[in-house]
């Protein structure tokens, strides 16, 4: 390898000499304007106050899939209930993302995240939670619930994600006549983006590593053959994954009744990973008294990916609320299989999972 000569240290010019050379540039131009050609004007070609336009990437960011149309707009989350009044939910099959989080008694809620594909409507919308802004965080987009606590709400915003909020009278909330409050609202995602503002990220950037093809992830590589993943989250929730061979896909039942869309269809995912995490109680109480818990996301810990019909133990990792959570196996970055990704928050007391 050839060495790099080290920088001679230059020295410091007398001020005379930077006086005399400063004297002599001053008339060689005006010698240069009083004869020839005027010198020329410089004219900006561009608006400076114009923003760039986004650069697109050549797969969409939320699922790796390869695509040449990538939808110049932001991520769209939406609060989705998940209590037993709350099913069938409308519109969480098309979510890219979607993570599975423990509240009060037990039940879970979704953060379900949109940019591939916008359906017209996803129901029932609910409620933020203390930690949500740490998973939205990352995305740089918008955050649609049908209220909350004013502490919850403020942290949401301060963590840089856009807040549409039913209960402030924001567009796009409707209720659904054929159901019971507060198991009913509506959310219409088109009227959610049409609100968003200047500084959303555009198109969001990527939250998890994508491999280039179905079946070439990490987990497909180095993975365990599994046909079940089940993942306890309290007593009152478990969440069981079957692989389908014929789909490609893990199906999803809550316990041992499939889930369903009111659409009919399976909720499935390309991909489910399971973080073990710590869940704490909040000083804060929900409208019967109970305290309101709180995932921490920031911070390590062991987790499980299931991918490609295997299993894949994995260490994961998020520096910090706006960072988005990064994932290795044997000290090496996990890809996954393109396509949708469920994320499971499970309670490291209490909580469990199981592959078969």
């Amino acid at each position: 390898m050839t060495a790099t000569p080290r920088p001679t240290r230059s020295r410091r010019a007398p001020a005379s000499a930077l006086a005399a050379v400063a004297v002599g540039a001053v008339l060689a131009l005006g010698a240069c304007s009083s004869g020839g050609s005027p010198a020329p004007t410089v004219t900006p070609s561009a608006d400076k106050g114009a923003p760039p336009s986004p650069t697109m990437p050549s797969a969409w960011p939320l699922t790796g899939v390869r695509s040449d149309d990538v939808a110049a707009r932001p991520a769209l989350a939406i609060k989705v209930e998940n209590a037993p009044e709350a099913r069938p939910q409308t519109g969480l099959e098309d979510a890219d993302l979607v993570w599975e989080e423990v509240v009060e008694g037990g039940i879970t809620r979704f953060v379900a995240v949109y940019h591939s594909t916008l359906p017209k409507a996803v129901e029932p919308v609910r409620s933020v939670r203390p930690m949500d802004p740490d998973v939205v965080a990352p995305l740089g987009g918008l955050l649609a619930y049908s209220g909350g606590q004013t502490p919850f709400i403020k942290a949401v915003e301060k963590s840089g994600t856009q807040s549409v909020i039913m209960d402030r009278g924001d567009a796009g909330f409707s209720r659904d006549p054929d159901r019971s409050a507060p198991h009913n609202v509506v959310g219409d995602p088109k009227a959610f983006l049409d609100q968003a503002d200047g500084d959303r990220t555009v198109p969001p950037p990527a939250q998890f590593r994508y491999a280039a093809g179905a079946g070439e992830g990490t987990a497909a590589a180095d993975g365990t053959k599994a046909g079940t993943f089940a993942v306890t989250l309290s007593p009152a929730q478990r969440s069981v994954w079957d692989w389908s061979g014929k789909a490609k896909q893990w199906q999803r039942s809550e316990g041992s009744r499939e889930s369903v869309s009111s659409s009919g269809a399976r909720h499935a995912a390309t991909n489910v990973l399971a973080l073990s995490v710590d869940v704490v109680d909040t000083k804060y109480k929900d409208p019967a008294g109970a305290p309101v818990p709180k995932t921490e996301l920031v911070g390590k810990g062991k987790g499980v990916l299931a991918s490609a019909g295997r299993t894949l133990p994995v260490q994961w990792s998020k520096k910090d609320q706006k960072s988005p959570v990064e994932l290795t196996h044997d000290g090496e970055p996990v890809e996954l299989d393109p396509g949708s990704t469920w994320i499971e928050l499970v309670p490291k007391d209490g909580g469990s999972w199981k592959a078969s």
